[in-house]
């Protein structure tokens, strides 16, 4: 047996086309791909499962932990507007805890809240720089909880009038109408 050069050999001895194409390096692919649906449609079902539970087309949105609104039986649906929430002496605008009553609650008179006026002259600013062509609505809502004082609910009412809120709504629970 002579010696030869060495090399791949393996296989070569094969008669059959598919076995020469693959040992030479010429196979393709095959011609039927599998592709798995049963983890696309998993992914599809749980991101549209999502979507709708996050879904809100009446403009809800959640309401601050402790918050007990009072009910109305004159009632609208939500506005795109700031939400200045007052829960406690908590006093939070979108969010965002923004400054508190104490000062309100212990001088017993209407004052102007410095925090909350700041966040909301900062929030009309913004609006203002957003779209300079539109009209500032001017529009704030209120979601008070329904055990806080009367003198504070007056101040945060004042203090949104100064920093250039002069509609406010106020945030209820709609009563059944009779």
């Amino acid at each position: 047996m002579p010696v030869h050069t060495p090399g791949p050999r393996l296989m070569h001895g094969i008669n059959l086309k598919f076995v020469q194409k693959k040992v030479s390096g010429h196979g393709g692919r095959g011609v039927n791909a599998e592709l798995s649906l049963v983890s696309m449609i998993d992914f599809l079902v749980v991101t549209v499962v999502f979507l709708l539970m996050t879904f809100s087309a009446s403009g809800e949105i959640t309401l601050q932990k402790g918050v007990s609104l009072p009910y109305a039986t004159n009632a609208e649906d939500m506005l795109d507007a700031p939400v200045v929430a007052v829960s406690g002496s908590n006093i939070i605008v979108d969010g965002v805890l923004v400054g508190n009553t104490r000062t309100v609650e212990e001088a017993k008179q209407l004052r102007r809240i410095e925090e909350l006026f700041n966040a909301l002259k900062a929030k009309r600013d913004t609006y203002k720089q957003a779209q300079p062509n539109k009209e500032f609505p001017g529009v704030v809502v209120l979601e008070i909880d329904q055990d806080v004082q009367a003198v504070v609910v007056k101040s945060v009412f004042q203090t949104a009038a100064f920093a250039g809120y002069p509609r406010v709504s106020f945030m209820v629970n709609k009563a059944a109408s009779h």
